[in-house]
């Protein structure tokens, strides 16, 4: 019997681990077919908000571009992929660990210690990549 992902959001984990999984990617197609730049997610809590975010990062990562096989093959959206796949640098924005406690300057250092950090992880993630393109 599989498990249910009860709070995961991380979908290589979900995919990895054989969790019941309920396959929404056709509207990976959907999205794209919007043309939506800066596309918008209201949903109630516990919703698949972050897990949706966590599947478009998997989906158009290019340092997972070996493993979209494996992600995605089976589902809806690995039979019939856009030619988007696996063709982009993407960045997590996570601001959910700064306290909006203290000062404007206080958390002004904070966002910009929280974003200088991202930038260093993501170059450091995407490293061979960029050094090809340079």
């Amino acid at each position: 019997m599989k498990n249910i992902p009860y709070g995961n959001a991380n979908f290589y984990e979900i995919r990895n681990d054989d969790y019941i999984y309920i396959d929404r990617t056709s509207y990976i197609r959907t999205l794209e077919k919007m043309k939506i730049t800066r596309p918008l997610f209201i949903r109630p809590r516990r919703f698949g908000k972050s897990l949706w975010l966590n599947i478009l990062s998997n989906y158009y990562d290019v340092a997972k571009k070996d493993q979209f096989e494996f992600l995605f093959g089976e589902l809806d959206i690995g039979k019939n992929p856009t030619s988007d796949h696996n063709k982009y640098i993407v960045i997590n924005w996570n601001f959910s660990r700064i306290s909006p406690r203290g000062t404007t300057d206080d958390i002004e250092a904070k966002m910009n210690n929280t974003l200088n950090n991202m930038m260093e992880v993501g170059l450091v993630y995407y490293s061979n990549f960029l050094q090809k393109v340079i």
